[in-house]
């Protein structure tokens, strides 16, 4: 029988390239996004490329969406083998500038969401003693970046909330865990970003502003050089992405690309891929 997975925000970017790529790869996939009127394209690509797809309607954000889409793959299928957890939006604006509204929903989108479809999985993980969750952090999770702190502190959120899962349901259950942390993704997900959280076309004013620029200025030039690779294609995320799926052990956290993995280097050296920290968490609380 074919292992299943359900991937969340499949409208593009990575999901999108994910949803195609495990299905090309034998994977029954369930793709799921907030907005099914989205979905002609990834509907189109299967049809003509044959593919095992199937389109769910889930907003991660409600609790009620998450249980019925993970309800809809029980009754079909009587198990779910892996989660990929992908659906994100990035948040670019400060502290003092971000509305309640805004802080509100950075957060539900990119941590509560996780909680939601990881609590939404795990019962039938657990009783079937296997499964996977793979969490599509960032770099930001684990390294704080200028006029990013409150998305940095929901993924931040994330990283944490999957280590301390990992401290005991891989032993106990084998559900395995992972944080796949891309650095620089070149979909819509920056343009979206900028659509979302810009005032007046600007992310930062007054006594904010020169230390902006100079923050966009930086960003600008490393995307020009182009030697840094920080920006990598949707496709070649979802590659790791399925490698850590096929892998017998995957890691716990895993960077993306060499840039990734550089940026990270002061907060991962001496721990790469989490497991020691895990391995030390269980041997002293379990």
């Amino acid at each position: 029988m074919k292992k299943n997975v359900l991937i969340t925000g499949t409208s593009s970017g990575v999901g999108f390239e994910s949803a195609i790529l495990f299905a090309k790869n034998g994977f029954k996939v369930y793709a799921s996004m907030r907005n099914i009127t989205k979905a002609e394209p990834l509907i189109e690509k299967a049809k003509s490329e044959n593919l095992d797809i199937e389109i769910l309607s889930l907003d991660v954000t409600d609790i009620t969406s998450v249980k019925a889409a993970v309800n809809t793959i029980i009754e079909k299928d009587e198990k779910i083998d892996v989660l990929v957890n992908n659906a994100g939006a990035g948040f670019a604006k400060t502290t003092e500038q971000a509305t309640e509204e805004e802080i509100r929903w950075v957060t539900e989108v990119n941590y509560h969401g996780v909680v939601f479809c990881t609590q939404a999985v795990l019962p039938f993980m657990r009783k079937q003693k296997s499964g996977q969750i793979i969490s599509v952090t960032s770099v930001g999770g684990l390294v704080g970046q200028p006029f990013n702190e409150l998305y940095c502190g929901a993924k931040f959120a994330v990283e944490g909330y999957m280590e301390a899962l990992a401290t005991y349901v891989t032993d106990a259950f084998n559900i395995k865990i992972t944080n796949v942390e891309p650095g620089g993704i070149s979909t819509n997900f920056m343009a979206s970003a900028i659509s979302k959280t810009a005032v007046d076309g600007q992310f930062a004013t007054g006594e904010y502003l020169p230390i902006f620029e100079r923050y966009m200025a930086g960003n600008q030039k490393r995307a020009s050089e182009g030697k840094e690779q920080v920006y990598q294609t949707g496709l070649e995320v979802a590659d790791v992405i399925l490698k850590v799926a096929q892998s017998e052990i995957p890691p716990l956290r895993i960077r993306t690309s060499k840039w990734a993995e550089d940026f990270c280097q002061l907060k991962t050296k001496a721990d790469p891929d989490g497991a020691k920290l895990v391995n030390q968490l269980r041997e002293s609380f379990l």
